[in-house]
Protein backbone atom coordinates (compact mmCIF):
# COMPACT_ATOMS: atom_id res chain seq x y z
CA UNK A 1 0.00 0.00 0.00
CA UNK A 2 1.20 3.48 -0.84
CA UNK A 3 2.00 5.17 2.52
CA UNK A 4 0.65 8.42 1.13
CA UNK A 5 -2.82 6.86 0.93
CA UNK A 6 -3.11 7.29 4.70
CA UNK A 7 -2.46 11.02 4.39
CA UNK A 8 -5.36 13.48 4.06
CA UNK A 9 -5.42 15.20 0.64
CA UNK A 10 -3.63 18.52 0.62
CA UNK A 11 -5.49 21.73 -0.11
CA UNK A 12 -4.68 23.31 -3.49
CA UNK A 13 -2.99 26.68 -3.76
CA UNK A 14 -5.08 29.55 -5.10
CA UNK A 15 -3.09 32.32 -6.85
CA UNK A 16 -4.55 35.69 -5.86
CA UNK A 17 -3.08 39.11 -6.63
CA UNK A 18 0.49 37.85 -6.75
CA UNK A 19 0.20 35.59 -3.72
CA UNK A 20 -0.64 31.90 -3.27
CA UNK A 21 -3.44 31.36 -0.79
CA UNK A 22 -4.54 27.93 0.46
CA UNK A 23 -7.98 26.79 -0.61
CA UNK A 24 -10.17 26.05 2.39
CA UNK A 25 -8.02 28.01 4.84
CA UNK A 26 -8.24 31.37 3.08
CA UNK A 27 -11.06 33.15 1.33
CA UNK A 28 -9.82 35.60 -1.34
CA UNK A 29 -12.78 37.91 -0.74
CA UNK A 30 -12.09 38.08 2.98
CA UNK A 31 -8.38 38.61 2.37
CA UNK A 32 -9.16 41.57 0.12
CA UNK A 33 -11.18 43.21 2.92
CA UNK A 34 -8.19 43.26 5.28
CA UNK A 35 -6.82 46.39 3.59
CA UNK A 36 -9.93 48.32 4.68
CA UNK A 37 -9.69 47.50 8.38
CA UNK A 38 -9.53 50.54 10.63
CA UNK A 39 -6.52 50.39 12.92
CA UNK A 40 -5.69 51.63 16.39
CA UNK A 41 -2.28 52.96 17.35
CA UNK A 42 -1.73 49.93 19.62
CA UNK A 43 -2.33 47.34 16.85
CA UNK A 44 0.58 45.08 15.97
CA UNK A 45 1.18 43.01 12.83
CA UNK A 46 3.96 40.41 12.87
CA UNK A 47 4.91 39.72 9.26
CA UNK A 48 6.97 36.75 8.12
CA UNK A 49 7.59 34.54 5.16
CA UNK A 50 6.65 30.98 6.24
CA UNK A 51 9.18 29.25 8.52
CA UNK A 52 10.94 32.45 9.51
CA UNK A 53 10.21 32.68 13.22
CA UNK A 54 6.47 33.34 13.36
CA UNK A 55 5.69 31.23 16.42
CA UNK A 56 8.83 32.49 18.13
CA UNK A 57 7.53 36.04 17.78
CA UNK A 58 4.05 35.00 18.94
CA UNK A 59 5.63 33.79 22.19
CA UNK A 60 7.74 36.91 22.60
CA UNK A 61 4.76 39.22 22.04
CA UNK A 62 2.58 37.42 24.58
CA UNK A 63 5.37 37.47 27.15
CA UNK A 64 6.10 41.12 26.44
CA UNK A 65 2.47 42.04 27.02
CA UNK A 66 2.64 40.10 30.32
CA UNK A 67 5.98 41.76 31.23
CA UNK A 68 7.66 38.36 31.36
CA UNK A 69 5.10 36.80 33.70
CA UNK A 70 4.70 33.35 32.15
CA UNK A 71 1.79 32.52 34.49
CA UNK A 72 -0.16 35.39 32.95
CA UNK A 73 0.42 33.94 29.49
CA UNK A 74 -0.64 30.45 30.56
CA UNK A 75 -3.96 29.68 28.97
CA UNK A 76 -6.10 26.89 27.64
CA UNK A 77 -5.79 28.69 24.31
CA UNK A 78 -2.71 28.20 22.15
CA UNK A 79 -0.43 31.02 21.05
CA UNK A 80 -1.88 30.61 17.56
CA UNK A 81 -5.31 31.49 18.93
CA UNK A 82 -4.03 34.38 21.07
CA UNK A 83 -1.97 35.89 18.22
CA UNK A 84 -3.80 34.53 15.14
CA UNK A 85 -3.12 34.61 11.41
CA UNK A 86 -5.27 37.46 10.13
CA UNK A 87 -5.61 35.92 6.65
CA UNK A 88 -7.25 32.71 7.89
CA UNK A 89 -11.03 32.59 7.40
CA UNK A 90 -13.04 34.69 9.89
CA UNK A 91 -9.91 35.90 11.71
CA UNK A 92 -9.95 39.45 10.35
CA UNK A 93 -13.40 40.05 11.81
CA UNK A 94 -12.33 38.48 15.10
CA UNK A 95 -9.35 40.86 15.07
CA UNK A 96 -11.69 43.84 14.74
CA UNK A 97 -13.78 42.67 17.71
CA UNK A 98 -10.75 42.02 19.94
CA UNK A 99 -9.80 44.39 22.77
CA UNK A 100 -6.60 46.39 22.60
CA UNK A 101 -3.80 45.68 22.21
CA UNK A 102 -4.74 43.67 19.11
CA UNK A 103 -1.96 41.42 17.80
CA UNK A 104 -1.84 39.15 14.79
CA UNK A 105 0.62 37.42 12.49
CA UNK A 106 0.52 37.23 8.72
CA UNK A 107 2.40 35.85 5.73
CA UNK A 108 0.62 38.21 3.33
CA UNK A 109 2.31 40.72 1.05
CA UNK A 110 2.22 44.43 1.84
CA UNK A 111 -0.62 45.34 -0.51
CA UNK A 112 -3.08 43.09 1.37
CA UNK A 113 -2.53 44.77 4.75
CA UNK A 114 -4.57 47.71 6.12
CA UNK A 115 -4.04 51.01 4.33
CA UNK A 116 -4.01 52.65 7.76
CA UNK A 117 -0.46 51.33 8.24
CA UNK A 118 0.75 53.93 5.74
CA UNK A 119 -0.86 56.56 7.97
CA UNK A 120 1.46 55.30 10.73
CA UNK A 121 -1.37 53.75 12.68
CA UNK A 122 -0.35 50.48 14.29
CA UNK A 123 3.06 48.86 14.01
CA UNK A 124 4.72 46.12 11.97
CA UNK A 125 7.52 43.77 12.97
CA UNK A 126 8.98 41.97 9.97
CA UNK A 127 11.05 38.89 10.84
CA UNK A 128 13.52 37.79 8.17
CA UNK A 129 15.49 34.53 8.08
CA UNK A 130 18.22 33.44 5.69
CA UNK A 131 16.38 31.87 2.75
CA UNK A 132 18.47 28.70 2.52
CA UNK A 133 17.38 27.65 6.00
CA UNK A 134 13.84 28.81 5.23
CA UNK A 135 13.78 26.48 2.23
CA UNK A 136 14.94 23.48 4.28
CA UNK A 137 12.57 24.18 7.15
CA UNK A 138 9.69 24.66 4.72
CA UNK A 139 10.53 21.37 3.00
CA UNK A 140 10.26 19.48 6.29
CA UNK A 141 7.11 21.38 7.23
CA UNK A 142 5.45 20.23 4.03
CA UNK A 143 5.85 16.64 5.23
CA UNK A 144 3.92 17.41 8.44
CA UNK A 145 1.36 19.97 7.26
CA UNK A 146 -1.65 18.14 5.84
CA UNK A 147 -2.91 21.24 4.06
CA UNK A 148 0.28 21.41 1.95
CA UNK A 149 1.48 19.09 -0.79
CA UNK A 150 3.92 16.41 0.39
CA UNK A 151 7.17 16.99 -1.56
CA UNK A 152 8.18 14.29 -4.03
CA UNK A 153 11.81 14.94 -3.06
CA UNK A 154 14.04 17.69 -1.74
CA UNK A 155 15.25 18.41 -5.28
CA UNK A 156 11.67 18.83 -6.48
CA UNK A 157 10.82 21.16 -3.59
CA UNK A 158 14.01 23.15 -4.18
CA UNK A 159 12.84 23.94 -7.71
CA UNK A 160 9.31 24.86 -6.59
CA UNK A 161 10.67 27.16 -3.89
CA UNK A 162 12.90 28.96 -6.39
CA UNK A 163 9.94 29.39 -8.75
CA UNK A 164 7.71 30.63 -5.91
CA UNK A 165 5.25 27.77 -6.42
CA UNK A 166 4.56 27.40 -2.69
CA UNK A 167 2.25 29.07 -0.18
CA UNK A 168 3.68 32.54 0.27
CA UNK A 169 5.08 32.63 -3.26
CA UNK A 170 8.67 33.76 -3.81
CA UNK A 171 10.79 34.45 -0.73
CA UNK A 172 12.61 37.13 -2.72
CA UNK A 173 9.41 38.89 -3.74
CA UNK A 174 8.07 38.72 -0.18
CA UNK A 175 11.03 40.36 1.51
CA UNK A 176 11.52 42.94 -1.25
CA UNK A 177 7.82 43.77 -1.23
CA UNK A 178 7.88 44.57 2.48
CA UNK A 179 11.36 46.10 2.72
CA UNK A 180 10.60 48.58 -0.06
CA UNK A 181 7.72 49.99 2.05
CA UNK A 182 9.46 50.01 5.42
CA UNK A 183 9.83 53.80 5.59
CA UNK A 184 6.12 54.37 4.97
CA UNK A 185 5.03 52.88 8.29
CA UNK A 186 6.09 52.12 11.84
CA UNK A 187 8.11 49.03 10.95
CA UNK A 188 10.94 47.16 12.66
CA UNK A 189 13.00 44.54 10.84
CA UNK A 190 14.25 41.73 13.08
CA UNK A 191 16.60 39.01 11.84
CA UNK A 192 15.94 35.43 12.92
CA UNK A 193 19.68 34.80 13.27
CA UNK A 194 20.01 37.93 15.40
CA UNK A 195 17.50 36.37 17.82
CA UNK A 196 19.54 33.17 17.97
CA UNK A 197 22.78 35.08 18.43
CA UNK A 198 21.60 37.43 21.19
CA UNK A 199 17.97 36.94 22.19
CA UNK A 200 18.26 39.37 25.08
CA UNK A 201 19.34 42.26 22.84
CA UNK A 202 16.70 41.40 20.25
CA UNK A 203 13.93 41.44 22.87
CA UNK A 204 15.22 44.77 24.23
CA UNK A 205 15.10 46.25 20.72
CA UNK A 206 11.57 44.94 20.18
CA UNK A 207 10.36 46.26 23.54
CA UNK A 208 11.84 49.69 22.82
CA UNK A 209 10.14 49.76 19.41
CA UNK A 210 6.80 48.99 21.07
CA UNK A 211 7.39 51.49 23.88
CA UNK A 212 7.35 48.88 26.63
CA UNK A 213 9.88 49.21 29.43
CA UNK A 214 11.14 46.04 31.10
CA UNK A 215 13.01 45.58 34.35
CA UNK A 216 16.07 43.34 34.27
CA UNK A 217 14.05 40.64 36.02
CA UNK A 218 11.23 40.85 33.47
CA UNK A 219 13.72 40.78 30.61
CA UNK A 220 15.48 37.73 32.04
CA UNK A 221 12.14 35.91 32.36
CA UNK A 222 11.25 36.77 28.78
CA UNK A 223 14.55 35.41 27.50
CA UNK A 224 14.20 32.23 29.57
CA UNK A 225 10.73 31.44 28.29
CA UNK A 226 11.42 32.44 24.68
CA UNK A 227 14.33 30.09 23.96
CA UNK A 228 13.80 27.36 21.39
CA UNK A 229 14.42 24.58 23.90
CA UNK A 230 11.89 25.99 26.39
CA UNK A 231 9.24 26.63 23.76
CA UNK A 232 9.71 23.14 22.31
CA UNK A 233 8.50 21.72 25.66
CA UNK A 234 5.58 24.16 25.94
CA UNK A 235 2.35 22.74 24.41
CA UNK A 236 0.88 26.22 24.20
CA UNK A 237 3.78 27.40 22.04
CA UNK A 238 4.97 24.30 20.16
CA UNK A 239 1.75 23.69 18.20
CA UNK A 240 1.22 20.20 19.62
CA UNK A 241 -2.32 21.39 20.40
CA UNK A 242 -3.04 21.96 16.72
CA UNK A 243 -5.56 19.50 15.29
CA UNK A 244 -4.29 16.31 13.68
CA UNK A 245 -6.39 17.29 10.68
CA UNK A 246 -3.94 20.10 10.01
CA UNK A 247 -0.65 18.65 11.28
CA UNK A 248 0.46 15.01 11.22
CA UNK A 249 2.32 15.14 14.53
CA UNK A 250 3.51 11.52 14.15
CA UNK A 251 5.50 12.49 11.05
CA UNK A 252 7.60 15.19 12.68
CA UNK A 253 7.66 18.13 15.06
CA UNK A 254 6.47 21.59 14.11
CA UNK A 255 9.47 22.98 16.01
CA UNK A 256 12.24 20.92 14.42
CA UNK A 257 15.71 22.45 14.90
CA UNK A 258 15.55 26.23 15.00
CA UNK A 259 19.19 26.50 14.05
CA UNK A 260 21.38 28.25 11.47
CA UNK A 261 23.09 26.45 8.60
CA UNK A 262 20.96 23.29 8.32
CA UNK A 263 20.84 23.95 4.58
CA UNK A 264 24.38 22.53 4.39
CA UNK A 265 22.91 19.11 5.19
CA UNK A 266 20.56 19.32 2.22
CA UNK A 267 21.93 21.51 -0.59
CA UNK A 268 24.15 19.98 -3.24
CA UNK A 269 27.12 22.02 -4.43
CA UNK A 270 25.29 22.80 -7.67
CA UNK A 271 22.13 23.84 -5.82
CA UNK A 272 24.11 26.11 -3.53
CA UNK A 273 25.80 27.79 -6.50
CA UNK A 274 22.47 28.32 -8.23
CA UNK A 275 20.92 29.74 -5.07
CA UNK A 276 23.84 32.11 -4.50
CA UNK A 277 23.58 33.39 -8.06
CA UNK A 278 19.85 33.94 -7.71
CA UNK A 279 20.30 35.66 -4.35
CA UNK A 280 22.95 38.03 -5.73
CA UNK A 281 20.75 38.91 -8.70
CA UNK A 282 17.52 39.38 -6.75
CA UNK A 283 18.92 41.15 -3.69
CA UNK A 284 21.59 43.39 -5.19
CA UNK A 285 19.56 46.56 -4.54
CA UNK A 286 18.46 45.56 -1.04
CA UNK A 287 21.08 46.13 1.69
CA UNK A 288 20.15 43.17 3.87
CA UNK A 289 22.89 40.89 5.14
CA UNK A 290 22.20 37.37 6.39
CA UNK A 291 24.06 34.91 8.56
CA UNK A 292 24.35 31.57 6.77
CA UNK A 293 26.28 29.42 9.25
CA UNK A 294 26.43 28.86 13.01
CA UNK A 295 30.15 29.60 13.04
CA UNK A 296 29.36 33.13 11.83
CA UNK A 297 27.34 33.74 14.98
CA UNK A 298 30.40 33.70 17.18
Amino acid sequence: MDPDQNQPPHLPLVPHRGFNLISGLHDPGEVDLISRLQLRDSDLFIVTYPKSGTIWMQQIMLLLEARGDVSAVGSSRSNAELVPWIEVKDNSQAFMRAPSPRMCVTHLLHHFLPLDLSQRKGKVIYVARNPKDVLVSYYHFHKVANMLETPKSFDDFFEKFLRGEVFGCSWFEHIKNWYSHKDEMNMLVVMYEEMIQDLRSAIKRISMFLGKELTEEQLASMVKHSTFSTMRKNPQANYEQVSGELLSHHLGRFMRKGTVGDWKNHFSVAQNQRFDQLFQREMKEFPLSFIWDMKDLQ
